[in-house]
């Protein structure tokens, strides 16, 4: 505790040691990391994962063609999305509300919010003494 409120009698210098000239080199040259040694190998490499032929006789992966793969997802999305969702209650209840115009939602919203100020009201008078 005593050295936070004393002063000390040696101030630490801010630089210490010998400063140099901006612009002029310093005496000792900056040292690199030591280069990776050059791999060479005979053998081709090997295609990761698994590779199953198709009924075509072609391999999958690699050795298709990635526009024809791209057309195939693409298509296959295209049929996905033609079928319809067939999920269920909920996903038809969203069907129906994506197809509702504006002025239907703020219609449907009014008169859900008038039929609770109807049962509020009723409940008041219920429990009026």
């Amino acid at each position: 505790m005593g050295n936070l409120c004393s002063k000390s009698a040696n101030k630490p210098d801010a630089f210490p040691g010998q400063g140099r000239v901006v612009g002029t080199s310093s005496s000792q040259p900056a040292s690199s990391a030591p280069l990776p040694r050059k791999i060479t190998s005979n053998s081709p490499g090997k295609p990761l994962g698994g590779s199953s032929v198709n009924s075509g006789g072609n391999l999958d992966g690699a050795a298709s063609d990635p526009r024809s793969a791209a057309a195939k997802a693409a298509e296959e999305r295209a049929k996905a999305a033609s079928r319809g969702t067939s999920g269920g209650k909920l996903s038809a209840q969203l069907e129906a509300q994506k197809k509702q115009t504006r002025s239907e939602l703020l219609a449907a919203g009014s008169k859900e919010e008038q039929q609770a100020r109807a049962a509020d009201a009723v409940a008041e008078a219920r429990n009026y003494n």
